[in-house]
């Protein structure tokens, strides 16, 4: 890195934090897009600016946390600090200043603290609650509504298809019964669950096609798109077809081919029995194989040379037929598409409607509707004024961080509010700003609608409306790196800059360039080989849980030698260069693209090996072994004779009887497991213990509401020692949560233990961690959730894949505006629309994938 490198870096962060200008940030990773934040904050209210006129929106609360405490750390200093101190500090920042300005400078924290609503550093969600919390009937909204989470969300999400398949499957009247019911033997049990999946996961696409008495209008439009005028089936296709074959000019055709070989003549027979038949259609199939291959491509060849060369006009109309043929076989396919499309539609209402409907009932909204209602009320003309003067009256400037994950739906809401800065003088003489920073190449989220191309919409946007109104407009770029040494960025800008991967990144598809502050510190990008499988020494399946991965897999040969590699550091103290110290766990963080059974293996190495690992970022709760022991525990409760439970609770540390303990009680028992411990507890001390136990059990099971239940089961009974005891401290987090969860059930629901037990495994409940607070532990997360994050050393052992097929979207999105909406199960239904559509699909999933690269190499500092 040259000096003349680190002045423009600093210049930039300077010019960005400038509080009379509009700016827009594009920053590399480990730039300092935080420090821009923080210093463009400090300044405006150096400026004068009251910390409640200032809005900053930023991705997550983690964030908004870490730039709160950043500020307030950095108001709390200067508070204290000397003259010299807090001049240099300023000076650092680009402030001008005085000596007159320190005092005022000094009481900034307070002012902070003091201020009516104090600094508004939130997620967008979090400023759109508030927003509908202030304005509920402009929205249309329930008054002191309740936000969902994540599983509540599900919960009334399952609850509303399980509705829909009730009354899908009753004698109920229905506008889309016809269409339900023809698409039900076409696409089989599976395909249903993905497409129901589907519409929770695009419900709000797709309720902009089917509310409001817009579902005929889209279901129009669809079969229009598709090349019809209203609904058709592949067997109208085909009728219409039949009805519309040149017959006197394929009749030549037969004849000229009859007098060519073998194969000539089987053509032509197959043509004139098409020809003869009374019920064309019945014969369409066969007619299309004497022109198409089984697969439905084109022959090579419709006759023999003596026949094309004897009989042009006859071959020349066997070609024209072809062609009508592979119209057809679109068209048939455009039908059946059409089809499941529309059944698509009319069972999105439903679900989209009842889910509405439950939302409304228990006054709640999720995240999703935040944005969406909030987004809705700014754009109606008859509120907006209204909104946008009261909430004029308190934003000055608005400062996005991540920009480019911000979705479209979330940009205009930013936008409405904004709008008004660059609307003219009016009656203030505040210099109002918009300010935004983010990296293209960062953008990870497209699964919550983020699209990179967004990023430079969105800066194009604001600058036109910055010189209309004569303001000033600073685009800034960072590229230097205050996180990673040279090595780790050569490797980057390599691996980028190669084939056409920067256009994957950007839309520009510029070269990838980024500069280091750290130059001369140590660095190593160390590529391992690539393990394939063994073609023998395999394992004998009955020697092992199905469920773990053999050892002779390469992510258990991976597995392996990365806790071998990290317990070899941490014994030999190998030393970390860059720090002049030895290698602490803290400072490696694992990054993976999927939970998957390679993350579970790796945990168990390395807590073979005793090195200290923090588990995973996220982890389904139901699925946690401490949580299914709980649930069963209840289970048995409710249900006694169901053996298969009970020794599942035996065998668990909240029994914790052995294996030959519970194959004595089994083995031969005559009756259930339940009787068969009853009798040997009168014979058995160890079993009158675990019987005694479990009579507990089930005297307070219809007794006790659910968290009472769970409490004595963890606490009286000593459940949480034994579990912890058997399954080690990570077990703690998944029994806080589980407890937690209880209670939450207990405020919405009828504490029922039954309805409990239903309520949690509908949910599919996430934990999200925090891995990132400062414990001596491993660290392994989704490349998504070490977002912002950073290690001394990064393994990343999942390069190696590449997204499949199975992976396509099946909802196909066609057009802009509202676009229109088709379900496709798989590829082999598609036509060149939806073909082009799904190509389109899978090279914004293959930009992504390679951003998700770029974000997990650039987490090593």
């Amino acid at each position: 890195m040259s000096v003349d490198a680190l002045q423009r870096t600093l210049d930039g962060q300077r010019t960005a934090s400038d509080p009379k200008a509009s700016s827009w940030v594009a920053a590399n990773a480990g730039a300092g897009k935080t420090t821009v934040l923080v210093s463009r904050v400090v300044r405006l209210m150096l400026e004068g600016t009251p910390p409640a006129r200032i809005l900053c929106l930023t991705f997550t609360k983690a964030a908004a946390a870490e730039m709160s405490n950043r500020i307030f750390k950095m108001l709390g200093e200067w508070s204290i600090a000397d003259d010299e101190t807090l001049i240099r500090s300023l000076r650092e920042m680009g402030a001008p200043f005085s000596p007159d300005d320190l005092p005022a400078a000094r009481v900034l924290f307070a002012k902070a603290l003091e201020s009516p609503g104090g600094l508004k550093i939130q997620t967008i969600h979090a400023f759109c609650q508030s927003v509908l919390g202030r304005f509920p009937l402009e929205a249309g909204v329930v008054p002191q509504f309740t936000v969902l989470d994540d599983y509540n969300q599900s919960v009334l999400l399952a609850q509303a298809q399980d509705e829909f398949l009730a009354f899908a499957s009753g004698d109920a009247d229905w506008d889309g019964r016809e269409s339900w019911r023809d698409i039900i033997p076409t696409i089989g049990e599976q395909a249903l669950q993905e497409l129901i999946a589907e519409i929770g996961a695009n419900r709000f696409a797709l309720s902009d096609l089917t509310k409001n008495g817009a579902l005929p209008q889209s279901i129009t439009k669809m079969w229009q798109t598709l090349g019809f005028d209203g609904p058709t089936s592949a067997g109208d296709v085909v009728r219409q077809a039949c009805d519309d074959t040149p017959d006197t000019a394929l009749e030549q055709a037969v004849s000229a081919l009859l007098s060519g070989s073998k194969t000539d003549g089987e053509r032509a027979q197959k043509i004139q029995d098409f020809l003869k038949a009374v019920g064309r259609h019945a014969f369409w199939s066969d007619y299309k194989t004497a022109f198409l291959t089984q697969s439905g491509d084109r022959r090579k060849s419709l006759a023999t040379k003596a026949v094309r060369e004897n009989h042009p006009q006859a071959y020349e109309a066997l070609e024209k037929e072809q062609d009508r043929i592979m119209a057809v076989a679109e068209m048939e396919k455009a039908a059946v598409i059409g089809q499941l499309s529309q059944a698509m539609l009319y069972v999105a209402e439903q679900i989209v409607d009842r889910y509405a409907r439950l939302k409304r009932l228990d006054g709640v909204l999720d995240y999703d509707d935040l944005i969406k209602k909030t987004a809705d009320m700014l754009s109606r003309p008859s509120v907006a004024a209204w909104v946008l003067f009261k909430l004029d009256g308190g934003i000055d400037h608005i400062l996005v961080d991540e920009a480019q994950d911000t979705n479209p739906l979330q940009w205009t809401v930013i936008q409405k509010i904004a709008d008004e800065f660059f609307a003219g003088e009016g009656t203030s003489s505040v210099v109002r700003t918009i300010f935004a920073v983010g990296d293209e190449k960062q953008s990870i989220y497209s699964f919550q609608g983020a699209d990179p191309a967004e990023f430079d919409r969105q800066r194009s946007y604001f600058e036109q409306k910055a010189v209309a109104a004569q303001r000033k407009w600073s685009p800034v770029d960072l590229i230097l790196s205050f996180r990673s040494t040279s090595v780790v960025l050569d490797a980057v800008d390599t691996v980028f800059n190669a084939g056409d991967l920067r256009h994957k990144l950007t839309a520009a598809g510029a070269a990838i360039r980024h500069e280091t502050r750290r130059m001369g510190h140590g660095g190593l990008i160390e590529l391992w080989p690539v393990i394939s499988p063994d073609a023998d020494d395999e394992d004998d399946p009955w020697d092992a849980p199905v469920d773990r991965l053999s050892r002779q897999s390469p992510p258990s040969k991976l597995a392996e030698r990365i806790a071998r590699t990290v317990a070899g550091w941490l014994r030999s103290g190998e030393m970390l260069p860059s720090k002049g110290r030895p290698i602490l766990p803290s400072d490696i963080l694992v990054l993976v693209r999927r939970r998957n059974r390679f993350v579970d293996e790796l945990i168990r190495r390395l807590k073979i090996y005793g090195v200290p690992v923090a588990g995973i970022d996220r982890m389904v709760l139901t699925e946690q072994i401490a949580v299914m022991d709980l649930m069963a525990m209840a289970q048995f409760a409710l249900l006694p004779e169901d053996d298969l439970t009970l020794a599942t609770v035996l065998r668990s540390p909240l029994v914790g009887l052995s294996e030959d303990e519970l194959f004595d009680l089994a083995y031969g028992r005559g009756n259930t497991l339940w009787q068969a411990l009853r009798h040997k507890s009168a014979k058995s001390g160890r079993y009158a213990k675990a019987f005694d136990l479990l009579s507990q059990v089930l005297a307070m099971a219809d007794m006790v509401p659910p968290y009472e239940f769970f409490n004595r089961l963890l606490t009286e009974f000593g459940g949480r020692v034994r579990l912890v005891q058997r399954l080690g401290p990570d077990a703690q987090d998944p029994i806080d949560e589980f407890m937690s969860m209880a209670l939450d059930f207990e405020r919405r629901e009828i504490p029922s233990l039954q309805g409990f037990l239903d309520w949690i495994a509908q949910s599919k409940a996430e934990i999200k961690r925090d891995l990132d607070h400062g414990r001596n532990e491993v660290r392994i997360m989704t490349v998504h959730g070490a977002k912002g994050l950073e290690a001394n050393i990064v393994f990343l052992p999942d390069t190696c894949g590449t997204p499949s097929g199975r992976h396509d979207a099946r909802l196909l999105t066609v057009g802009d505006g509202v676009p229109q909406l088709f379900w496709v199960p798989s590829a082999r239904y598609d036509t060149a629309l939806t073909a082009a559509a799904r190509a389109e699909a899978r090279a914004v999933r293959d930009a992504e994938f390679q951003r998700l690269l770029y974000v997990a190499m650039t987490r090593a500092k």
